[in-house]
């Protein structure tokens, strides 16, 4: 699979910026150095993933500004994309904190693809969050211990997308 989860043809890969314009909220320019370290590598996000031994999501998180890579990610990142592993470490090293969720900046968002999601939330969020009162009683899923994925599904309609959320069930304490 290519870079950018197409069937891998090289004209839809170039189609594909290497640094995504959103990137740009962040005001780090290793997070640019990481996707153009990616897209010259030909790299997709399944193959970084492999090769520092995370998960797709997670991965991508990283690229975004929205995960705290460790020690040996940085390690394992420098190595795969070779980038010098100081750029790495003095950019998302021990004094890096994710602003989580700051690249949304105005509701709803703008890019099809997050207002689609947005709008699956808007349209299923109520009646997913009943379930999962009726299925666990009155809590929440975490979005901290919790696992993402994107797979996908071949269908003779047209291929669909399947997104996995999981999350550690919390219950609400009482006091």
């Amino acid at each position: 699979m290519a870079a950018n989860g197409t069937n891998g043809s090289a004209s839809t890969l170039s189609e594909t910026p290497a640094t995504p314009r959103v990137l740009e909220e962040l005001h780090s320019p290793i997070f640019a150095a990481l996707h153009e370290a990616k897209a010259k590598k030909g790299m997709s996000f399944e193959d970084v993933a492999k090769a520092i031994g995370r998960s797709e999501v997670y991965t991508a998180a990283i690229f975004y500004g929205q995960a705290k890579p460790l020690p040996e990610d940085l390690d394992a990142l420098s190595k795969a994309l070779e980038i010098p592993s100081g750029a790495l470490t003095a950019s998302l090293g021990p004094s890096f904190w994710p602003h989580r969720a700051g690249l949304i900046q105005e509701l709803p968002p703008r890019d099809p693809v997050i207002y689609r999601l947005y709008e699956a939330v808007l349209v299923y969020g109520h009646p997913i969050k009943h379930l999962i009162h009726e299925k666990f009683g009155d809590g929440i899923m975490s979005a901290i211990d919790f696992n993402g994925e994107v797979e996908r599904v071949p269908d003779p309609k047209g291929d669909r997308v399947r997104l996995t959320l999981e999350g550690k069930y919390l219950a609400y304490k009482r006091w």
